[in-house]
């Protein structure tokens, strides 16, 4: 694979990220064209829940294979490279959607719903699916706007997503577990994230951010400790390794020319920078994965 392929649903060209989309489809009208093994992809513009009722199976998000069995809900952000094995009776509903205007949505009702669009999950379920699930009567509303040809459906139909995504967020954060911190800090928290997606592979210093931001530099390093826990620079840092790992996983590029890509002067100097920050050779790092993408799944 020279590069990772970008899809609107996989195995179809991507539209234009201005495009309309909210599309529900279940995981058997799509998969037995790939006996049940879809390569690693991703979706430049679009966000996938995949909420698997029946079988189990693997899947590969960015660099971590995970296996999961029915209930659980897979969520999938736009740019997540992902990739799934899964046995011939898994099937649920998958809904995919533009996420741009979630997270406008998201911005204006809730702005913790933005954490849970950014991050890729895997959420186990503790009840049986037998039509009784909590998240069935949005998930069935859901899907008959997608299918619809009514009149603004695709509106109703992201306003159903937006709830849904309330409840999903529910199961991933119980009620009792520490919130994130809201208002001014949460905004200038997103802002600084989408500014690392945009930028990375220019090397911003982080005093240029917090110029962009219109903080100081001390002051963004402190709202990212007390807020997440981890240092800016510790932000941007694994923003360009989680590119630099995608890259030597999921393509056949050479390392120099993932280094050149990465905005790196020379090879040499991403390797040790790569070394640095996971311990191995980016060489080493492709051959481990490789190796764990190449063994055969428990029970096989």
């Amino acid at each position: 694979m020279k590069s990772i392929p970008n899809y609107a649903l996989y195995g179809e060209a991507a539209p234009p990220v201005w495009c309309d989309l909210l599309h529900v489809e279940w995981i058997r009208e799509r998969s037995p064209h790939y006996q049940g093994e879809i390569r690693p992809h991703r979706h430049d513009a679009l966000l996938q829940i995949f909420y698997v009722r029946r079988g189990s199976g693997e899947v590969s998000i960015e660099n971590r294979r995970m296996s999961f069995a029915a209930p659980c809900l897979i969520l999938l952000p736009c740019r997540t490279v992902h990739a799934f094995s899964h046995d011939q009776d898994t099937d649920g509903p998958v809904i995919t959607a533009v996420q741009q205007p979630l997270e406008s949505m998201a911005r204006i009702v809730s702005v913790e719903l933005l954490g849970l669009l950014q991050r890729p999950a895997l959420i186990p379920l503790s009840w049986p699916a037998d039509g009784h699930e909590p998240l069935w009567p949005l998930l069935q509303l859901l899907e008959a706007e997608a299918r619809s040809e009514a009149p603004r459906h695709v509106a109703a139909g992201l306003s159903l997503l937006l709830a849904l995504l309330v409840q999903i967020s529910r199961l991933a954060q119980p009620a009792d577990a520490p919130r994130p911190g809201q208002g001014r800090r949460a905004i200038l928290l997103e802002q600084f994230r989408e500014l690392v997606n945009r930028q990375f592979r220019q090397h911003w210093p982080l005093e240029l951010y917090a110029e962009r931001l219109g903080i100081s530099a001390a002051q963004l390093g402190r709202i990212c400790r007390e807020e997440l826990g981890e240092s800016a620079m510790g932000l941007i840092n694994a923003r360009l390794m989680r590119e630099a790992q995608r890259q030597l996983a999921y393509t056949e590029l050479e390392i120099k020319q993932i280094a050149h890509a990465l905005g790196f002067r020379d090879t040499s100097y991403f390797s040790r920078y790569f070394r640095k920050q996971a311990g191995i050779k980016p060489s080493e790092f492709r051959a481990a994965f490789q190796s764990v993408a190449a063994a055969p799944a428990a029970g096989e």
